[in-house]
């Protein structure tokens, strides 16, 4: 009997397509990595009775990255990276062992059906999961196709039998161009990175960030962060004037007006029309016009306006609601959560699915209403070839799925049920007024049918207050008359819901890899998210956004980005050349990187006036070896230890604390040893700060400390802490922590496992 194997792109979705598939018959087990199930039925497959094996992999198999000797910092000229320096795909996540596993798995199998997600990234998985099981195939005849694709939108019966019944081939063009973003990030963001993150690091003390990176989409998602922020900086109050009157009729409210000159910016000026329309202490109706309008219902959702919305309205950072949206996704409540399109299919069943929520307590006769009087047919929206619209699936409680992700389930529901709903309908009545010379208005808006308000009821019509009834010709008396001043105001720094728009309007970035860029541009200490999800740069991320305008600002600006987005959107039609897109853009970043390095002086300026020298930062700590002078710990990440005398500066472990270890020195170079410890309950170990930058064996990696090192007699290296083999990882050894006692512990030199043992000994050696 021949075996099919299948691959899901998280092993939740495995299990789901298997149970389906199979109706419920599937036996599962562990895979060799414990992170993905394998899960087998027998069926058929093209009319033949088979074996299934489903499995999945944990999305990317595989990672782009340079090659052994152009990973190191300090041995390659950052220039090299666009060119020479030749790059290999490594395990994406060596501890999970993939290729092994679908390697084992894939082993005496016949054929493949690839159930990766819908997407370009999808695809390049696909051709990750073929390079690692086609070699351990079983050959087959040449004229047959044993390589299969399935297309689906969502974890439902329906969709993936369809998909099941109508399978395809992968799109190596989509993967190419995935490829070509992987490589051009990887070379322009690594030069870019390592050249600035070395040369200030190397003479600021307090940068406040451990990594100075540039991306070539982070960077201008950056910039239109800091535009925002120069605008408030440049803005300049201007005080203007408003006449404001009020007027009424008989026993009614009075009725505030609006003046139909808006405002001016002169007092004097203001003063005269006041004096005109005081003339006369009567207002007089020159029209009234009533005409019926509708606010329209919304286009189908998709990813961009998911995460403005839930930026906005739900306080939901982008990278949470996606993370939050694929759970949502994986466990077959919605629709696939990456899609372009606003527009639905014409073969979509509208109906069905809004009678999966007829049960729902929350919106029961709103669905109810519509089923019985028909669905309105919704807006014409885009069409952008991918997926379907965002829709619920299937019915979900708070219970099911969480709070956040009822809140997203919640809205991405109302907001189906809003597409096919009638838009909302209202009347809308103005008063034209005249008060002396000047002409004032006032308009009221009356409900007539809410439509798909009644299920977004935050977009409701404002309740106003009621104008009267009157008609031309009508008298008001003025109650009240004035100059009011008023001032400009600012702009406000832009929230994460307009950068999205700004991001999706300039082509920065796709609806997959926004959050991303986002999320980076926080992370990095760029800016900083405020209350209302707004975002605040940093000094940090103002002063490099000047920088880059100064030295060349194409390289903050969102065009030549965008540029390459569309050349690489044309290699996943099949239209562009795939090695000469690479190389054309390859060598207008180098062209720019040659310029920023030799232009670099002009942001070094900006940086002077922002930050501290090294030598002015930090708190003396350690002796040197070279000088015997004391050394400065600068806290700031990446905290470091800088000599003044001798101008060096080294490295030192991150994310924990350091101090002076007993004043003992390093019987290698004579530098005074330091303590670096995790917290009360994690490790600690002794490092040597030259040694930790310059590995004094062939056998030691840079960053090791001294329960890694080999010396054969210092009394706190390997040699004479070491006690035995960690219990958890491969590679690692159990040191004794001889700061612990009475505590003792020992804490392997590779992985977090601490072992604690002997406690209240006196001594422990």
């Amino acid at each position: 009997m021949r075996t099919v194997l299948m691959v899901a792109e998280k092993p939740s979705l495995a299990q789901s397509i298997a149970k389906i598939l199979s109706k419920g018959t599937c036996t599962s087990r562990k895979g060799l990595n414990g992170a993905c199930s394998v899960h087998e039925y027998a069926g058929s497959f093209q009319g033949q009775p088979v074996r299934f094996r489903m499995t999945s992999v944990c999305g990317h198999v595989m990672s782009l990255d340079f090659t052994g000797k152009y990973n190191n910092w300090d041995k390659v000229d950052p220039a090299e990276l666009f060119s020479k320096a030749p790059t290999e795909k490594k395990e994406a996540n060596p501890k999970l062992n993939m290729v092994k596993f679908l390697q084992i798995e894939a082993r005496g199998c016949d054929v493949v059906v690839l159930w990766l997600d819908c997407d370009k990234e999808g695809e390049n998985i696909c051709f990750e999961v073929l390079d690692a099981i086609q070699p351990v195939m079983n050959k087959g005849n040449v004229k047959d196709q044993t390589v299969f694709r399935a297309k689906f939108s969502s974890i439902t019966d329906t969709d993936i039998w369809n998909a099941m019944n109508r399978l395809g081939t992968p799109n190596q063009n989509e993967a190419l161009s995935v490829d070509a973003r992987q490589e051009l990030d990887l070379r322009i963001g690594c030069a870019f990175t390592r050249f600035q993150t070395k040369y200030f690091q190397g003479k600021y003390g307090n940068l406040d960030s451990s990594l100075i990176s540039f991306g070539p989409c982070q960077t201008p998602t950056l910039g239109f962060c800091v535009e925002r922020h120069d605008k408030i900086q440049s803005f300049k109050p201007e005080t203007y004037w408003v006449l404001q009157a009020k007027v009424f009729k008989g026993k009614d409210n009075p009725l505030t007006l609006d003046w139909d000159r808006v405002r001016v910016f002169d007092r004097e000026v203001g003063q005269m029309f006041l004096n005109l329309a005081k003339t006369s202490g009567e207002a007089r109706v020159e029209s009234v016009s009533k005409k019926e309008k509708s606010k329209q219902r919304p286009q189908a959702l998709n990813t961009v306006e998911m995460l403005r919305v839930a930026s906005s309205a739900l306080g939901m950072g982008p990278q949470h609601t996606m993370q939050t949206a694929e759970r949502l996704y994986t466990q077959g409540y919605i629709s696939y959560p990456r899609t372009e399109t606003t527009h639905y299919p014409e073969n979509f069943d509208l109906k069905g699915t809004l009678k999966q929520q007829i049960n729902c307590p929350m919106w029961a006769e709103e669905v109810k209403a519509l089923l019985s009087d028909g669905i309105n047919r919704p807006r014409k929206g885009t069409d952008a070839g991918d997926h379907p619209p965002i829709t619920p699936m299937r019915a979900a409680s708070e219970g099911e799925v969480g709070s956040d992700g009822w809140r997203l389930y919640e809205y991405i529901t109302r907001h189906f049920i809003a597409t096919v709903s009638q838009d909302c309908k209202f009347l809308q009545t103005t008063i034209d007024f005249v008060i002396g010379t000047e002409a004032f208005s006032c308009t009221g808006k009356t409900l007539l049918s809410p439509g798909y308000t009644v299920v977004m009821p935050w977009q409701g019509i404002a309740l106003e207050e009621a104008i009267p009834a009157c008609e031309r010709g009508d008298i008001f008396t003025v109650d009240e008359m004035k100059l009011v001043e008023r001032q400009t105001s600012p702009p406000d720094y832009l929230t994460e819901a307009e950068l999205i728009t700004l991001m999706e309007k300039h082509g920065i970035g796709t609806d997959a890899s926004i959050p991303v860029h986002i999320n980076n541009i926080c992370q990095r200490n760029y800016v900083t998210v405020e209350s209302g999800r707004k975002l605040k740069p940093t000094n940090l991320g103002i002063v490099l956004v000047h920088g880059y305008y100064k030295t060349d600002a194409e390289l903050v600006l969102p065009t030549i980005r965008s540029a390459v987005e569309k050349q690489l959107n044309l290699i996943a039609l099949g239209k562009a050349n795939y090695q000469q897109v690479l190389q054309h853009a390859l060598d207008i970043f180098k062209r720019k990187f040659h310029y920023f390095v030799d232009s670099i002086t002009s942001m070094d300026e900006l940086m002077e006036v922002s930050f501290s020298p090294i030598a002015a930062s930090g708190k003396p700590l350690s002796r040197c070896g070279k000088c015997h002078r004391f050394m400065k710990y600068i806290q700031a990440k990446p905290c470091r230890l800088h000599c003044s005398h001798c101008d060096e500066t080294y490295s030192l472990p991150q994310n924990g604390a350091i101090k002076l270890y007993k004043e003992l020195r390093c019987p290698l170079d004579d530098f005074e040893l330091v303590l670096w410890t995790s917290g009360a309950r994690g490790k600690s170990y002794p490092l040597c700060p030259y040694c930790f930058s310059h590995p004094p064996f062939r056998d030691m990696k840079k960053g090791m400390g001294c329960n890694e090192c080999t010396h054969p007699s210092c009394q706190h290296s390997l040699n004479s802490l070491g006690i035995g083999q960690c219990v958890e990882c491969e590679n690692g050894v159990l040191v004794l922590d001889s700061t612990s006692g009475p505590k003792w512990r020992m804490a392997c030199n590779k992985c977090n496992v601490v072992v604690h043992f002997f406690e209240h000994a006196h001594k422990v050696q």
